[in-house]
């Protein structure tokens, strides 16, 4: 045995103890980091060759494991841009030299453009709904683009869709006389016509008005006189162009902007819809008009509806929701998306890359980055107005401490007695 090898070996427990000191105290000066993952230090012998009657001692190595697979408490804030993660995945950051990382540090503040940034400078990313609703890139970062919040002044949607469900009457008189059709636009229109109104969006957000004008124009019987069908015509005027002074809205000082012809089976069942959109002049805009949900039973007639669009109102608040879709509300009470926050995850998180800033790059070892959205393919759930905390125990912590100083300590009673033998050796000349 050589003493200079048991005094190296000494060398390596103390700075194998080092390291342990080093994860120690990374992670107590980290344990009130939103989203940090724990590190810890493990250690494996080196062994030198030896004969039966002459040992050499060897030494110790260690390497640094991360737990950042352990999910770390989740507390709640009062700020609804405050994100935790429950479950797997990391949210997708952006560093300001336009690098992409992972994170699950999701203390997100909105910054003088809008964006939302946490407190390491790092910049969300999601899917933009501009273009309809996101598909996600599995394998890239390809379409994502900085999630910004800042909704200012008034916002007006247009509608382009509509629809009507409801039920008309199988019993319902025929108007064969088509002078006294509403199509016909004339003061003569017959008391057997439903009518209801429907109020859509121009581009600017006015509202506009339509009046439907539901008659049934047709019956289609078998050789035996059995029904086989029935047709109703549904005329569509602007409420703005009605008569007035009147006790009728005919006639109306333009022409109908739609008129459809609704047709229904033996069965009640709608087969048929022809020319159903609204085509006004006055707004420019066309608006598909949707009835398949109607039905033509033996019951009164009754009919609901629906128009996209919104008028133009101010932003009240932007809302985050489990699936990561950001929304924005409008003080009338319609809602917008505008973004949705993606996941992205690895086969082995826990051998990730650590940078500064408690975010992190994939590697051989961690395995290829794979994004999808919250609560598909295993990811989990995102939790607005609230934090993931740190993993780290610090009871464990403290106890890794004094076990790491009470080893080097040792170790460096192995080197001091080394030393001490070392000049037992030189003295013996003199």
């Amino acid at each position: 045995m050589s003493i200079f090898g048991s005094m190296k070996t000494a060398v390596s427990g103390m700075s194998a103890q080092a390291n342990r000191l080093s994860t120690v105290s990374d992670n107590i000066a980290n344990a009130n980091t939103t989203g940090y993952k724990a590190v810890s230090t493990s250690f494996s012998s080196l062994v030198l060759p030896s004969s039966s009657g002459n040992y050499n001692s060897g030494g110790v190595q260690t390497s640094v494991r991360q737990a950042i697979s352990q999910q770390g408490d989740i507390s709640y804030t009062t700020s609804a841009y405050d994100l935790a993660i429950s479950g797997d995945g990391f949210f997708i950051v952006e560093s300001a030299d336009g690098t992409p990382v992972l994170t699950r540090a999701g203390d997100f503040s909105v910054d003088s453009d809008g964006n939302l940034v946490n407190s390491a400078g790092y910049t969300l990313m999601g899917y933009s709904y501009d273009s309809g609703v996101p598909a996600v890139v599995v394998n890239g970062f390809d379409g994502l683009v900085p999630v910004n919040v800042a909704q200012s002044g008034l916002s007006a949607i247009a509608s382009t869709s509509a629809y009507f469900s409801g039920n008309l009457n199988s019993e319902a008189t025929v108007v064969t006389d088509t002078t006294t059709l509403p199509s016909a636009n004339t003061s003569a229109v017959t008391d057997d016509t439903q009518k209801m109104s429907l109020v859509a969006y121009d581009s600017l957000g006015a509202t506009v008005q339509y009046d439907y004008y539901f008659t049934k124009t047709g019956v289609t019987t078998d050789a035996s006189g059995a029904v086989t069908g029935s047709t109703w015509e549904v005329a569509v005027y602007r409420n703005a162009d009605a008569a007035t002074g009147g006790t009728t809205s005919f006639p109306y000082s333009s022409s109908a902007v739609s008129v459809a012809t609704l047709s229904f089976d033996a069965n009640g069942q709608l087969t048929s819809a022809t020319d159903t959109d609204i085509v006004d002049p006055v707004t420019a805009k066309t608006i598909t008009m949707d009835y398949s949900d109607f039905t033509q039973l033996a019951s009164d007639f009754s009919a609901t509806g629906s128009a996209d669009g919104q008028a133009a109102s101010s932003v009240s608040s932007v809302s985050i929701d489990t699936d990561g879709v950001v929304s924005v509300s409008y003080a009338n009470g319609t809602t917008k998306a505008l973004y949705q926050i993606p996941l992205a995850n690895v086969a082995s998180p826990d051998n990730l890359t650590l940078l500064s800033g408690n975010v992190y790059t994939a590697n051989g070892q961690s395995g290829v980055t794979v994004t999808g959205f919250p609560q598909t393919n295993g990811l989990g759930s995102i939790q607005s107005g609230a934090l993931e905390s740190s993993n780290v125990d610090l009871a464990g912590e403290l106890t890794e401490m004094i076990e790491a100083q009470r080893s080097y300590t040792a170790n460096s009673k192995v080197f001091q007695t080394g030393s001490d033998i070392m000049d037992v050796l030189v003295n013996l000349k003199r």
